[in-house]
């Protein structure tokens, strides 16, 4: 059993019940949020066509024993059982479980539950307290409303993929899954939020999230710039649009990440690394005239190149000190095996049968009610019994006629 599955979880938002129909990323990982944070997650799947990020590598363990490090970094601490919703015993089943969750979270595309005769519409007329979540690609609403949303296409049509890049090359995809991240973000905000006012009015709501609407709610000043000066934004590579020096540069061994562009940091930089002439210099003594694109590139750019060339990352951190931002450009090992983010507990061990997974911590600290990051994932159906025992009464011979007959 998953930690806490068997006894109440503990954390603040201890108590509420959330049912999460999900699967992938943007989904299972608003819901494991909530789970962190103590809440009580059934994550339902159909016992023939589960999540298959099941099956997603890196995999642990050996043979038909081995499980998904990726699935179980976003579904920790839930419960797991399954249930079919083309089969009518089992949207039967749904219904009556909605009748007792304060939350139900789901990411299929839109029209999907309402099809299956368990949409929100219906739900609500079931427990009008429900906070009802659907994670979409491009919302609930609009005419593309119905296209399949993956994060790919939250990062092209949010504007941020045309935005990413170097501007002589084609634009770049975010490296990582920005746009199920930025929906799981705003998701549960979303979430929070409803389930406090449900608690003052005793009504639920829907919660409707897009990937595109999410991402474009991520592109800083591009909104803004096209619809007040008419610019497009475009790749800026690893330049700042107006904050000069503000980047990536390079040193003996690697990058590392440099934002000493106003007259203090400035002023700070060049005496850290041995050029405190250069404080008084005429042409670039104030931020204004190293703003400037020609100053910055003849001027600055190669000053701030010599001060990094011959230095090692850690080196530079050292000269830079706690008053000069500039940090080394880290890789993945970098940052698991860094001092502070142990300090920080933001990569965390969780012990299953088949081998350690260390997996990313929660970067949510609360001082009283602590979040919590170290639960398992379930096994597919793992919590039949007991679940549906607690919440429906269900015993385990009509478990079994309802397994047999395809509903669970």
């Amino acid at each position: 059993m998953s930690a806490g599955a068997s006894q109440a979880r503990r954390g603040p938002l201890s108590g509420l019940l959330v049912l999460d129909i999900t699967r992938v990323v943007a989904g299972p990982y608003c819901a494991m949020i909530l789970a962190d944070l103590g809440a009580r997650v059934i994550k339902i799947e159909h016992p023939e066509d589960p999540d298959y990020v099941r099956e997603f590598p890196p995999l642990v363990g050996e043979g038909d024993e081995r499980f998904s490090a990726f699935f179980a970094q976003y579904n920790r601490h839930k419960e797991g059982i399954t249930l079919n919703l083309k089969h009518e015993a089992g949207r039967a089943l749904l219904k009556q479980l909605a009748t007792r969750a304060d939350v139900l979270v789901e990411n299929f595309r839109p029209g999907t539950m309402a099809r299956f005769g368990v949409g929100y519409e219906v739900l609500r007329e079931l427990n009008p307290r429900l906070v009802y979540a659907a994670i979409s690609g491009f919302g609930q609403t609009g005419p593309n409303a119905r296209k399949p949303g993956f994060d790919n296409s939250g990062q092209a049509t949010g504007g941020l993929w045309s935005m990413n890049g170097f501007a002589d090359r084609p634009p770049v995809r975010v490296g990582t899954i920005v746009g199920d991240v930025s929906a799981t973000l705003f998701a549960t905000i979303g979430v929070l939020a409803a389930v406090r006012e449900a608690e003052r009015s005793g009504q639920g709501q829907l919660v409707d999230v897009s990937q595109q609407d999410s991402v474009l709610a991520l592109t800083e000043n591009a909104v803004v710039k096209y619809t007040v000066d008419g610019e497009i934004a475009t790749p800026l590579g690893n330049d700042h649009p107006f904050v000069r020096p503000y980047g990536q540069f390079p040193c003996r061994d690697g990058h590392v990440f440099f934002g000493g562009y106003n007259d203090k940091l400035w002023a700070l930089s060049c005496r850290a690394f041995g050029t405190p002439e250069l404080i008084d210099d005429p042409q670039i003594d104030t931020m204004a005239k190293r703003f400037d694109p020609q100053v910055y590139a003849h001027r600055v750019k190669p000053v701030v190149e010599g001060w990094f060339r011959d230095r090692d990352k850690a080196e530079l951190e050292a000269m830079a000190g706690d008053d000069i931002p500039l940090c080394a450009v880290k890789n993945i090992r970098e940052v698991v095996e860094d001092p502070h983010i142990a300090a920080r507990d933001m990569v965390v061990d969780v012990e299953y049968p088949e081998g350690r997974i260390g997996m990313f911590g929660t970067p949510i600290k609360l001082s009283r009610t602590q979040a919590d990051a170290r639960g398992r994932a379930p096994r597919l159906g793992e919590h039949n019994a007991g679940v549906y025992a607690e919440l429906l009464g269900i015993d385990a011979e009509e478990l079994q006629r309802l397994k047999s007959l395809g509903a669970v």
